[in-house]
């Protein structure tokens, strides 16, 4: 495992890479730390080069000054960067969560240094119906921030999320976590709520495209807009195992299933990709977050 700090503009951006194969940058959602896929990157090393990072601001990564919001156009061009930087112009890439929505930004808006994406779980509530309960969250998480802090926030985040406190978290990463919270809501959340995929660069896109949710997340605001996202741009939509985060829970299986689509994605063409219906269990009544 190589670590150290990336340049992106001035801003050091850290960085963990390990494995051999073909490249896959792995990008975070909330907390935007590598930690969350060190497990999983040991589990993928065997078949791929994995390009882990603390986003811009967050835990080891410099870029917290206190400055304008973070757009997402600047996420998307620090994951540009890395790829050019460490994997040689071109990558798979996977993320989750917020990660996902980076990664579908980095897809429409730099579409030459991506082999392939995988987003898992985006939160894009402004593809679901107007009256859909989920379009609530990111506004209501926003005035809890505003009135208690991060605290208040943060408790309410993790009770929105489906299995958290049932497993625990490398202590580490917790601690970094807790320190991201200021940054997460106060400099990042405002993009991640203004959210919308750019259909027409993504259904243009010249590589593979896989949407997909978790098992168990049924329902949950953060797993529904994937079936969405799917079905507007057309591409395969598919189930991993567990919950929003198993890569944390049972990382094993969790890369077992990354390991499957990214090794799909890595040698077929966009439209060999295959993947089944999405599930009638899936038709449910949304729940409110």
């Amino acid at each position: 495992m190589r670590r150290g700090m990336f340049d992106v503009a001035g801003t050091g951006l850290y960085h963990e890479v390990g494995g051999s194969g073909p490249a896959l940058l792995m990008i975070s959602g909330a907390g935007g730390d590598a930690g969350y896929y060190t497990a999983v990157a040991e589990e993928l090393a065997d078949a791929f080069t994995v390009i882990t990072y603390d986003r811009r601001g967050n835990s080891r990564s410099e870029g917290r000054d206190g400055g304008p919001p973070i757009r997402l156009a600047d996420q998307a061009s620090d994951a540009r960067a890395l790829i050019d930087g460490l994997a040689g112009g071109r990558a798979l890439v996977f993320g989750n969560s917020g990660g996902a929505i980076i990664g579908l930004t980095l897809a429409a808006r730099h579409p030459e240094v991506v082999a392939g994406l995988i987003a898992h779980e985006p939160p894009a509530v402004n593809v679901l119906p107007d009256d859909d309960p989920a379009r609530g969250f990111f506004p209501e998480l926003a005035a809890l921030y505003a009135s208690g802090g991060a605290p208040a926030a943060g408790r309410r985040f993790a009770a929105t999320t489906r299995g958290e406190g049932t497993y625990r978290w490398p202590a580490d990463l917790w601690q970094r976590f807790l320190a991201n919270q200021d940054h997460l809501f106060g400099a990042e959340w405002a993009a991640f709520a203004a959210f919308r995929p750019d259909e027409e660069a993504l259904r243009a896109a010249p590589f593979p495209i896989l949407l997909a949710a978790g098992a168990e997340d049924r329902g949950t605001y953060y797993a529904r807009p994937s079936i969405e996202i799917a079905r507007r741009i057309g591409v395969p939509w598919a189930e991993f195992p567990g919950i929003h985060m198993e890569f944390l829970r049972a990382p094993a299986r969790f890369a077992a299933a990354l390991r499957v689509a990214a090794t799909q994605m890595h040698t077929q063409t966009h439209t060999q990709i295959h993947t089944a219906p999405v599930p009638g269990r899936w038709e449910g009544a949304p729940e409110r977050p």
